[in-house]
């Protein structure tokens, strides 16, 4: 009898294992590699101009690159990308995009992306100016990123100033946010200096130079000599007629 409640202990323990197992949580998933840029901007679906601009300035693939360098990496800093979306390149002025150098557009594509991986809430202790990844003959491009007393995240070129809306994708070493203008950096789009006024010319008189034949002082004193030489003329004629006369 023992033995036969013993058997039946043991069928009832192995029926519960299954169950036991089914309810066990299942462990979170890990990412299965370095996440895309191209493929988290097609998957926003508005973002097509700005991914034509990664393509034929070969950003894509220089910081797809450079992804899979740093992915898994805990000394990387990873990136930041400002996207802007499709109507953000409608509103430029038309023709700004082709007026820009292949080059120029090398450094518009790198002025959206931060060489250091921004959280929401990291923005929020941004050191500014924030560095991108463009530079020129005066160092790098640069960013001013603050936070307004709602806690809305702003991005400035110093040319446009934009909220930075939603994350495409936020999981480091990558972050990707929508914007809803253009980052037209202050290096290429920024006001001109004024052109330098032209030198007076060396033979134009100054104002207020003095100048005896045109000067009212000048005349005068002409006017004065000329009188000088009347009267001495005349005194020299009464004198040889009195001479005359005593003669």
């Amino acid at each position: 009898m023992a033995r036969r409640i013993a058997m039946a202990a043991a069928f009832v323990a192995l029926a519960l294992v299954p169950a036991a197992l089914a309810q066990a949580p299942a462990p979170a998933a890990t990412p299965s590699g370095p996440p895309n840029v191209t493929a988290i901007l097609e998957k926003g679906g508005q973002y097509t101009t700005f991914m034509r601009l990664m393509k034929e300035t070969q950003q894509d693939t220089q910081l797809n690159s450079q992804l899979n360098s740093s992915f898994g990496n805990n000394g990387g800093g990873g990136y930041t990308v400002f996207a802007p979306t499709d109507n953000a390149f409608n509103n430029l002025k038309p023709g700004t995009l082709n007026s820009l150098t292949q080059q120029q557009q090398v450094s518009l594509v790198q002025g959206h992306v931060l060489p250091s991986y921004y959280s929401m809430d990291s923005f929020q202790t941004a050191s500014n100016p924030v560095r991108t990844q463009a530079s020129g003959r005066d160092g790098p491009y640069t960013l001013n990123i603050t936070s307004d007393t709602n806690n809305q995240v702003n991005v400035s070129s110093g040319v446009v100033e934009v909220r930075i809306n939603n994350a495409l994708y936020s999981t480091k070493p990558l972050a990707v946010y929508s914007v809803d203008k253009v980052l037209l950096p202050v290096e290429l789009f920024g006001a001109k200096a004024p052109a330098a006024a032209p030198t007076p010319s060396e033979g134009k008189p100054k104002k207020g130079g003095s100048s005896d034949a045109a000067s009212p002082d000048g005349a005068d004193d002409s006017a004065t000599g000329a009188a000088s030489v009347r009267a001495v003329g005349w005194s020299v004629a009464g004198l040889a007629a009195v001479l005359g006369y005593l003669l």
